[in-house]
C-alpha cells in the first residue's frame, strides 16, 4: 500500500522534499562565526569604531563599497594580513557582495589570532538594499 501510495503520487513527493530543502537551506548554510545585519554593522562602525575589510577584487570595489572600506581581495588576504594586525584587538567587519567570500575571509582570520570579527550577513548588496550609502572609486587600498 505506501508503495503503491508513493509510485502514483512521486510528482508530489518530490516538490514537498525540494520545498523543505529550499526552506532549510538558510539554515544549513548559515555562515560560521558571527555574522551581523547591515543595522548592527552600523551600531558596532558607530559605537565601537569598527573597521571594515572588503575581500572582493578591485573592481568589484570600485564599483561601489562602504564607506572607509579597506579593500584587501580575499586570494590576497595572507600575503596583506600586516595590514590588519594593529586592528587584531579591535571589530572588524568582513564583507564581499553575498556574504560568502567574506566568510572563509574570517575563517582565515580567526586563524591568525584575530578574534573581533564579524561578517555582514548578505555582504554589500544587502548592505544597498537596506538603503545604507556607498561609495565609488578606490580611494582606500
Amino acid at each position: 500500500m505506501p508503495m503503491e501510495f508513493i509510485n502514483q503520487n512521486i510528482l508530489l513527493i518530490s516538490i514537498v522534499v525540494i520545498s523543505a530543502l529550499g526552506l532549510l537551506w538558510p539554515l544549513i548554510m548559515r555562515p560560521a562565526g558571527n555574522s551581523v545585519s547591515p543595522v548592527a554593522a552600523t551600531l558596532l562602525i558607530n559605537r565601537e569604531d569598527a573597521h571594515i575589510v572588503d575581500v572582493r577584487d578591485v573592481g568589484e570595489f570600485s564599483d561601489g563599497h562602504l564607506p572607509e572600506a579597506k579593500n584587501i581581495p580575499a586570494g590576497k588576504l595572507t600575503e596583506r594580513i600586516s595590514e590588519l594586525e594593529k586592528f587584531k584587538d579591535k571589530p572588524i567587519i568582513l564583507c564581499c557582495a553575498s556574504g560568502m567570500r567574506s566568510n572563509k575571509a574570517l575563517g582565515e582570520l580567526k586563524k591568525q589570532g584575530f578574534e573581533k570579527l564579524y561578517n555582514l550577513e548578505g555582504g554589500v548588496d544587502a548592505w544597498v538594499g537596506a538603503g545604507y550609502p556607498i561609495k565609488k572609486g578606490t580611494s582606500k587600498k
